[in-house]
């Protein structure tokens, strides 16, 4: 096979759940960075505890990568279902690593499907490399041995020197006790062994050999929620409450880790309606705030939305989103609920969302929501997906640099007034027991001091007072990110997690045809719209957008505020993100790209 001479290697790890594939792909994401190796992970799962199949996928490259391929070169094979799982993935080039036992049980499924195949046919379709995994693993003590024995195999492969393997398994299993650790110190031997002598034995495969970077070894790898949590912290949060609901969830257990160290509170509400009004309590009384959820879980938190725009408290919100309507499909990705955040809670009054694409984003994104939150005294919202919350790749660093916090508290008077009308909307914030003013709020419609009224000459003034922010919003918002030539013909059009597979799919069609005039325009603020969007897309004679939703959310959006109807939307909704390959399909199609491995593989809306 020719796959490992490759600069990108795509390794794919699939078994049942709660057979330990998370250790071996927290093992080999390690031990891959820290060899020189940059490197992409992002995983798709089934919502059970036990059994189904779960997959993770590991790219292995000598320059940066950072997006989900279709593609897999290794398939290693942990579960005699991994094969049925993935089979639409698996080419003639796929090398299939597997026990004895699990690809004896694949064959003979595939012979009672097509009985008129002998075994030797079906090894022929698929490039299969046996090895005994369960054997060794009993031979150690345990099946528990097996996910290790599984990630030395791999490491032998990828050429991951047993110095840094054994580093890692000290770190991880250390704390397990001596006995643990050696005996998990030899499982990882074991598997270097056999991963030695598939090298040594079999012309299908050979150990990888890409260029390494010193500087990747000190670089962060972490994933999207890592970044979205470090933007909290930056951006100076004091208090989270939420209750959990994938997947937000691992933001949560992000900042309550951190909790101690940053003078932060974490309380895990019991139920989202406790979760927003909690926050909105802290808020309040001074406390940078945010809560965590997913679509249904937000739904129950519009009400205490429309009271965050009616007390003009400020608030953060993170929307991981994933398949609706309801419980929909709890562990897949989605990009459906930005009309959710765009239109909650009763009532007109502003938000700001944003929608980061790639970790810095999320990184200056979530740091900056605080600082708008309280300039604005609004609810900010962030939406991230399945896919963005758990991938990981590796940086540099994340843009410190662009950090800085802004304080819009004041001390206030005996004078002082809650709602005072000023010219662009936004009056003094106090808050209780900082000066000698009394800060009174209600969820009624209120007078300048916070006292309920019924005055319709009042209450107009005070819907005109929180909407005139709106106007500076617009001038604060973040202009989207072209990438490509400013004199485009054709214009792409993506936002939040879908950055990088667009971004990477473009930049494989320039490699061929670098005079072809297309460009691609990342939105990260969803809304209010930068002034300069409506001229982007008048510049374009075509436009494109992906979108993972049936509806075209975003494109719908765009008509909504600019005029302008995008009339190619491919729309991908079926619980999985946007490969590059077939987002590069899509555009060579929709350019007239000659291209023979063009199949359907999204909804496509025109």
């Amino acid at each position: 096979m020719t796959f490992l001479s490759k600069e990108d290697i795509s390794v794919v790890l699939c078994g049942e759940a709660g057979q330990g594939i998370r250790t071996v792909e927290t093992i080999l994401v390690q031990a891959i960075k820290r060899s020189g190796y940059n490197i992409f992970s992002t995983k798709e799962y089934m919502s059970r505890v036990r059994g189904g199949q779960n997959s993770t996928q590991i790219r292995v490259s000598s320059h940066r990568v950072s997006s989900y391929v279709k593609r897999i070169d290794i398939l290693f094979a942990l579960s005699s279902g991994a094969i049925k799982h993935l089979e639409d993935r698996i080419s003639s080039d796929t090398c299939i690593i597997g026990d004895s036992e699990h690809i004896k049980s694949i064959r003979d499924d595939n012979t009672q499907k097509s009985p008129q195949k002998s075994h030797l046919e079906l090894k022929e379709n698929y490039n299969f490399l046996e090895i005994p995994l369960i054997k060794t693993a009993q031979e150690m003590g345990s099946l528990i041995f097996a996910n290790v024995i599984a990630a030395g195999v791999l490491s032998c492969i990828l050429n991951i020197p047993r110095e840094i393997f054994d580093s890692l398994i000290h770190d991880i299993f250390a704390r397990k006790g001596d006995e643990i650790l050696q005996s998990d110190l030899k499982a990882g031997e074991a598997g270097y062994n056999i991963g030695r002598e598939l090298i040594d034995s079999s012309s299908d495969i050979n150990q990888l050999k890409l260029s390494v970077s010193s500087d990747v070894k000190d670089e962060l790898l972490i994933n999207g929620t890592d970044a979205v949590g470090f933007g909290c912290l930056a951006g100076g949060c004091r208090f989270m409450s939420s209750y959990p609901m994938t997947p937000s969830t691992p933001l949560q257990g992000f900042l309550a880790a951190n909790a101690h160290d940053f003078e932060l509170i974490y309380e895990q509400a019991e139920d989202e309606i406790a979760a927003i009004n909690m926050a909105l309590g802290a808020s309040y009384a001074g406390a940078r705030s945010i809560v965590a959820t997913s679509g249904s879980g937000f739904a129950l938190m519009e009400e205490g939305v429309g009271l965050a725009g009616m007390i003009e408290t400020p608030v953060v919100i993170y929307i991981a989103q994933r398949p609706g309507p309801a419980v929909g499909l709890p562990t897949r990705t989605s990009q459906e609920d930005l009309n959710l955040a765009l239109y909650s809670g009763t009532g007109e009054f502003p938000r700001i969302i944003f929608a980061p694409g790639k970790l810095e984003d999320a990184f200056i994104l979530t740091q900056k929501a605080f600082n708008l939150a309280e300039k604005y005294q609004i609810p900010v919202f962030i939406l991230t997906d399945q896919y963005f919350a758990d991938f990981y790749y590796n940086i540099p660093s994340l843009p410190l640099n662009d950090v800085q916090n802004e304080n819009y508290l004041i001390k206030t008077t005996p004078e002082y007034k809650r709602y005072l009308l000023t010219h662009d909307g936004i009056t003094p914030r106090g808050i209780p027991g900082y000066g000698e003013g009394f800060v009174v709020v209600d969820s009624d419609e209120h007078d300048e001091e916070g006292h309920i009224t019924e005055d319709l000459v009042l209450r107009k003034q005070m819907v005109d007072k929180r909407l005139k922010k709106c106007n500076q919003m617009k001038e604060d918002a973040i202009p989207p990110e072209l990438i490509g030539p400013s004199d485009y013909e054709c214009l792409v059009i993506g936002w939040g997690s879908t950055y990088w597979p667009i971004r990477e799919a473009l930049e494989n069609i320039i490699k061929t045809d670098p005079n072809r005039k297309i460009s691609f325009l990342h939105f990260k603020q969803i809304y209010p719209f930068h002034k300069s969007v409506t001229e982007y897309l008048e510049r374009a004679e075509d436009v494109i957008i992906f979108e993972n939703n049936a509806q075209g959310q975003m494109a719908n959006l765009i008509q909504l505020e600019t005029g302008l109807k995008i009339q190619e939307k491919l729309l991908k909704y079926d619980g999985m993100p946007f490969s590059v390959e077939e987002v590069e399909r899509s555009l060579k199609k929709f350019m007239g790209i000659s291209d023979t491995d063009i199949t359907p593989v999204m909804g496509v809306s025109k």
